[in-house]
């Protein structure tokens, strides 16, 4: 956001700036017309984003993406139920943000953003809270794009997972000096991890990438719903 804010002050300079801003928004004008396309064209069966413009569109993942994000849903998934805190989505909920659309691993809304929601929604609003899991595609939209445009339109935390060094990297958004994520830091095998935007929800990170002990915490988190 601070790159943001300098590159502003530096576009105010421009003697041009008039015949720059009409450019802009001729373009932006040309890339909606493509996004309301996106929208029609997109299916349930279809793994893509609109990102800047463009349609990406995912090849299958790993195994091992497949069960770090199965084991982190199933264990936000039914906390969330049992605590009657809202609603999740897993792989295939599609954000709409200003100006693109993603697809995030794992997404949570608290109750009054999901009050809104019916069986026929499928844009969502930004989440409270957003997962992704790092593969080698994907890295460096994680890290930058959807990083830099989660924080702008105000999701609380952001989650990066590295499946293959098993880490889990913590961000709260932070308004002061300027509203961008804060590392809170990089969790591992070992640590437990809080998270802010979900009340309560506290787990081992080791439940994240073992299967059995994510059974475990699930044994544990149905009995304390009874």
């Amino acid at each position: 956001m601070k790159n943001a804010a300098k590159l502003l002050d530096q576009l105010m300079e421009a003697p041009n700036l008039p015949l720059l801003a009409e450019q802009v928004n001729a373009r932006l004008l040309e890339e909606k017309k493509r996004r309301q396309a996106f929208w029609e064209w997109v299916t349930p069966g279809i793994k893509a984003e609109f990102i800047n413009g463009e349609i990406k569109l995912h090849s299958p993942v790993t195994r091992g993406h497949l069960r770090v994000s199965a084991n982190l849903f199933k264990l936000l998934d039914i906390y969330i139920v049992i605590k009657d805190l809202g609603e999740t989505s897993y792989d295939k909920g599609m954000i709409s943000l200003t100006r693109n659309d993603y697809e995030p691993d794992i997404c949570f809304w608290n109750k009054e953003k999901s009050a809104h929601f019916t069986d026929e929604t499928m844009l969502h609003p930004a989440p409270d809270f957003v997962v992704e899991v790092l593969s080698k595609k994907t890295a460096k939209t994680d890290r930058t794009t959807k990083y830099q445009d989660y924080a702008a339109h105000g999701i609380d935390e952001y989650w990066i997972i590295d499946p293959k060094n098993q880490i889990v990297e913590q961000y709260w958004l932070q308004t002061i000096p300027v509203q961008e994520y804060a590392l809170v830091a990089k969790w591992r095998i070992g640590d437990q991890i809080d998270a802010r935007a979900v009340p309560g929800f506290s787990i081992p990170v080791a439940a994240i990438f073992d299967k059995a002990i994510c059974a475990e915490v699930l044994k544990a988190l149905f009995s304390s719903g009874k």
